[in-house]
């Protein structure tokens, strides 16, 4: 993970998190434009995330969820003011992006599909976000009206010449996205910490919710492709993942979602 080191005013930060900054080395661990984080070194280790208001509730409430199921790690507070603020404890070890993993990529490979499998098994009762599929579908015909359509993470846009096209098969296909399965959202190699090839933790867990489990398979996918830099382990990855309840013509579906961002 990054870390830059970086001051934190005290006086810019909720008292509620101010014991746990006195005596901390503090970092910029940052990867997103739409939140900062740093980590509190100390003790177990701290991250710190600031957002827009309203933007972690769901992060929050769904990391709990899965820490209650040994999945996350443990949300020390959340406080929504003027913007919203949440403190986890470090998950020990590093993500899939670290080169002890991303050196054995066949491995990593198997070693994130048999993960999200796992993932995948889990009792979703009481989930926060009971049908996340709902949220997925309305947020692409959003950003779909808003002209929003993605070439930057699709430079090929799967096949999709114009974004009506896409849409099109987004209407007519779409219906059929289930809500199912627990899952993480954005399963990315980032987003998976492992301790020395032993599961640690999911983080970022944002757009987690009970939804269709092609969504994390597509992202697994992608990730093993754009951190690896080669699309030699899709094929593997599903392979490893179990084909037994995998439609590979839903892919065509949630690409059509995603390119609309």
């Amino acid at each position: 993970m990054l870390r830059k080191p970086a001051a934190i005013n005290k006086e810019d930060i909720p008292t509620v998190f101010h014991s746990y900054l006195e005596g901390a080395a503090t970092f910029d661990s940052s990867c997103s434009k739409m939140a900062q984080v740093w980590f509190l070194d100390k003790g177990p280790g701290f991250y710190l995330k600031k957002a827009p208001k309203g933007n972690l509730q769901k992060e929050a409430a769904m990391t709990s969820f899965f820490a209650s199921k040994q999945l996350a790690p443990k949300v020390l507070a959340y406080e929504s003011l003027d913007e919203d603020w949440m403190l986890t404890v470090r998950a020990k070890g590093e993500d899939c992006i670290c080169p002890m993993y991303s050196s054995d990529p066949q491995r990593l490979c198997d070693t994130t599909a048999q993960l999200l499998r796992m993932l995948h098994e889990m009792d979703f009762k009481n989930c926060p976000v009971p049908d996340r599929t709902s949220d997925y579908l309305s947020t692409a015909k959003n950003n779909y009206l808003l002209g929003a359509y993605d070439t930057d993470l699709f430079p090929d846009n799967w096949g999709y010449a114009t974004p009506e096209e896409a849409w099109q098969e987004l209407e007519t296909n779409g219906k059929y996205l289930k809500s199912n399965t627990l899952l993480h959202g954005d399963y990315c190699l980032p987003n998976i910490i492992l301790d020395n090839w032993h599961f640690s933790a999911f983080i970022d867990l944002d757009t987690a919710g009970v939804g269709d489990r092609h969504v994390d398979l597509f992202w697994g996918m992608w990730s093993l492709q754009f951190n690896l830099k080669t699309d030699q382990y899709a094929e593997r990855f599903l392979d490893v993942y179990g084909r037994d309840c995998i439609n590979s013509d839903t892919f065509r579906t949630v690409a059509a979602a995603e390119v609309f961002g």
